[in-house]
């Protein structure tokens, strides 16, 4: 959400650095996460001048330019060639001067000194549209003749500059929601600090009816959707552009201006936090408005040109004949404020933030409309908001107010009663607060007190503050505009620190990340939210132990993630469209699945685990004169994950290991102790890649977090470096393509327990000359006696035990 600090400055005398008021805002919760200069011209118009033209000649070298002198206030006249074909001596003219910029779109084009066909130019005589305030461009802008020579043009034009505040706000701040809010929240702050301050919202007491000539009555029929339903005419106005300083405020919080009407509902919207929608009046059948729920399925078309079907608790606003609003969402393509429009109908309601929230996510639509009302707005603002916009409007558009204010509020909504024990201030607070202090910040904040006793108060809470319901909120209230900053962290705390054998999972974490990042991996963070089509037809996935989110915000964002692949694949092409194909990353991440219990325990139906992934593919390492270009590979990949094991002491020659060649990943392998899978890597399959038009090869390793904290080796037994060398020797084995490595590796040790230190592949090969269902591993074994050094003979007898053994278990033959 953005505040403009020029329109919070109507509504409270305040005048302290933007830097303070971020502080300021972020300690009352009010988190400010980005601050932003807004000009409303680009630029500022910095370097433009008025000036005069004093002489006028053609071009001796072009017949469509021209030479002139301009003055400038400077006592020296500037030599500048214009194209323009209306430039003529006299004329008061904005120029740009040497070392000016001007802006199209992104683009800046800097004024410099040079020669055009041989003429000297010192600037430039600026059209609107080059200076940025208008969209003309015949000729030069002409400025009326007593326009003074040497005047900035910032000052001429009146920029404005501003300060913008990007506000995070927190869904329980509905309150916070504009900028008569976020004013309101700043006064309790500063009269908390002594300073006497009174929020100045906008006067409308002047409103009154002009005329009843023309009464809509309105009828709710949902009474439970709808709470309260404010409306008034206003007849005889003319739609048009908005004026410049109506144009400003919207553009400065990012608002695109569309005609004076909608710009003032806007703009009251985000003054007062009040939604509005105002109808053209001839649209309204049967000259009465409805608020009902209408038939399932209903095509109803929206502002968007989308026809949209209605499910049957989407509140509408209809007329006698059909719908024409999606309530607090969405306008209809009917019923809206056109050109032609003359009369129009304003309305001003509180709806239901249930109904409103649920109806944003079905048709997928976020408006600044469902964003207020879903969140809980003020039901006792509408006629405030609806008199400001009519008299807004009558000022802008001219008009009359032609009816009387229709209100239909059945059951008004009463401020919530909340009984406060000082002693639970004093405790959840962590220190003794002062009760006049206590007093002062709940009247500054509107809370009433209406009774107090020795021991506790008990206050009534507005209805605009939806989110200060129990004790613990009007506690959470008062120390937020005390001060969270203001509560003394070294009173005492007595803790004890004991000895606790479970892992550090944090320190590990940073051990691995540090690792990682060392090596040239960069951490990736994505969004536990992802698409279920990802799991729809995928192998080694079900749709059905996906964790489904109700309501979700879209399609691409409906499930929790089963696995942290697609994630990865998605910055992976991510990566790819913004030139960077060379990529490694990691990533600390949770997976989640659902698997219905036995006994219908939904607890145990949900699974979450947590993860560390590695993503490789392009180049090992960046490209350079004295660096070749080599790619990554599996073996890369492997390398790092046995890097990561060595780091948490495993011995991963100890670890289980078999070849996976899944849907998911091909050529790949897995770390397993226990049963239990610490790693799986491999190349990802071209099936997923070209889902993700990824072109070049990507690896993939998924280590098991939790099992690997599960199975976390002891402090290391550290022992020396032994004195006598090991031997290396390989064997190449052609063996039947079903034949695993772990089945090799097993068998190798068991043959030789006692000598053998390792045994690694390091190569696998598949041709069709191998023979049918054939392929070849050249596989090594580390062979060591820690106590003598070992002969040939010995060697020679261990390697023939072990080419025996694969023989005869494994049907092996010696390449």
């Amino acid at each position: 959400m953005k505040i403009s600090y020029n329109q919070l400055k109507q509504y409270i005398d305040i005048n302290i650095n933007h830097i303070d008021l971020a502080e300021i805002l972020t300690d009352i919760g009010l988190e400010v996460e980005g601050i932003e200069e807004y000009e409303s011209v680009k630029g500022g118009l910095e370097g433009f001048v008025i000036g005069e033209v004093k002489t006028c000649e053609k071009h001796p070298n072009a017949d469509k330019l021209t030479v002139t002198t301009v003055d400038i206030g400077t006592h020296e006249l500037l030599p500048i060639v214009c194209g323009a074909p209306n430039v003529a001596q006299g004329q008061k003219v904005v120029v740009a001067t040497v070392g000016t910029k001007l802006y199209d779109g992104d683009k800046v084009i800097p004024i410099k000194k040079g020669k055009i066909r041989g003429e000297i130019s010192e600037g430039m005589i600026c059209a609107e549209d080059e200076i940025g305030i208008g969209t003309s461009h015949d000729g030069i802008m002409v400025l009326p003749e007593d326009s003074e020579i040497g005047t900035f043009a910032k000052d001429y034009f009146q920029i404005e500059k501003d300060i913008i505040f990007e506000i995070g706000l927190t869904p329980n701040r509905a309150d916070g929601a504009s900028h008569i809010g976020v004013a309101r929240d700043l006064i309790a702050f500063f009269k908390h600090q002594s300073k006497d301050l009174k929020i100045d919202k906008p006067d409308v007491s002047n409103f009154k009816v002009d005329n009843t000539d023309l009464q809509i009555p309105v009828e709710i029929e949902n009474n439970e959707a709808c709470k309260r339903y404010s409306g008034v005419t206003v007849s005889g106005i003319t739609v048009k552009e908005s004026p410049d300083w109506l144009k400003i405020r919207l553009q400065a919080i990012g608002l695109q201006p569309i005609n004076n009407i909608v710009d003032i509902t806007n703009y009251v919207l985000h003054e007062t936090g009040q939604p509005l929608h105002a109808f053209d009046a001839e649209m309204i059948k049967g000259n009465r408005v409805i608020v009902k729920t209408m038939k399932e399925g209903t095509v109803f078309k929206t502002l968007d040109e989308e026809e949209r079907k209605l499910h049957n608790e989407d509140l509408m606003i209809c007329n006698a004949e059909k719908g024409m609003c999606i309530a607090g969402v969405f306008g209809g393509i009917d019923s809206g404020v056109t050109e032609k429009t003359k009369n129009i109908f304003l309305e001003s309601a509180y709806f239901n933030p249930v109904y409103v929230r649920k109806t944003s996510k079905r048709h997928a639509l976020q408006t600044d409309s469902s964003f207020r009302f879903e969140r809980g707005a003020d039901p006792n603002n509408t006629i405030y908001a609806l008199k400001r916009a009519a008299l807004l409007i009558k000022e802008i558009a001219g008009g009359n107010i032609s009816s009387e204010i229709v209100d239909v509020y059945p059951e008004p909504i009463k401020d919530f009663k909340v009984e406060v024990l000082y002693s639970h201030i004093d405790r959840l607070i962590g220190k003794k607060i002062d009760k006049e202090e206590i007093d002062t910040i709940l009247k500054a904040l509107e809370i009433k007190i209406i009774d107090k006793t020795e021991d506790k108060i008990i206050v009534e809470v507005p209805p605009y503050r939806v989110d200060v319901t129990r004790e613990a909120d009007i506690i959470e209230e008062i120390l937020r505009i005390y001060g969270y900053n203001s509560i003394d962290s070294s009173t005492s705390v007595k803790s004890t620190l004991s000895f606790a054998p479970v892992p550090d999972e944090n320190k590990l974490r940073n051990t691995i990340s540090d690792f990682l990042s060392s090596q040239g991996f960069s951490e990736a963070m994505s969004n536990s939210l992802t698409k279920g089509k990802y799991y729809e037809n995928a192998k080694g996935f079900s749709e059905e132990h996906s964790v489904k989110i109700l309501n979700a915000l879209s399609n691409d964002l409906n499930v929790l993630r089963q696995d942290m692949l697609f994630g990865s694949l998605e910055a992976v092409i991510r990566n790819i469209n913004h030139k960077n194909s060379d990529i490694k990353l990691y990533e600390f991440g949770n997976t989640y699945q659902y698997h219905k219990s036995e006994n219908n325990n939904l607890l145990k139906s949900y699974k979450e685990e947590h993860h560390l992934v590695l993503t490789v593919s392009g180049n090992k390492n960046p490209v350079n004169w004295n660096t070749p270009e080599v790619a990554s590979d599996f073996y890369y990949l492997k390398s790092r994950v046995a890097g990561i094991f060595k780091r948490l002491n495993f011995d991963i020659n100890k670890l289980r290991t078999e070849e996976t060649n899944s849907d998911i990943l091909t050529y790949g392998i897995k770390h397993s102790i226990n049963n239990k899978t610490l790693v799986e890597l491999g190349r990802v399959s071209n099936k997923y890649l070209t889902t993700f038009d990824i072109e070049q090869e990507v690896y993939f390793a998924d280590i098991h977090w939790d099992n690997v904290i599960k199975y976390l080796p002891e402090t290391p037994n550290f022992k020396p470096i032994p004195k006598f060398p090991a031997v290396k020797r390989d064997l190449a084995l052609l063996l039947d393509k079903d034949v695993e490595f772990a089945q090799i590796e097993e068998l190798a040790y068991k043959s030789e327990r006692k000598l053998l230190k390792s045994v690694s592949i390091f190569d696998v090969f598949e041709d069709k000359k191998l023979g049918a269902n054939k392929k070849s591993y050249a596989v090594s074994f580390i062979i060591q006696d820690e106590t003598k050094t070992l002969k040939d003979k010995q060697i020679d007898k261990i390697m023939k035990k072990l080419q025996n053994t694969f023989e005869k278990e494994l049907g092996a033959e010696l390449r």
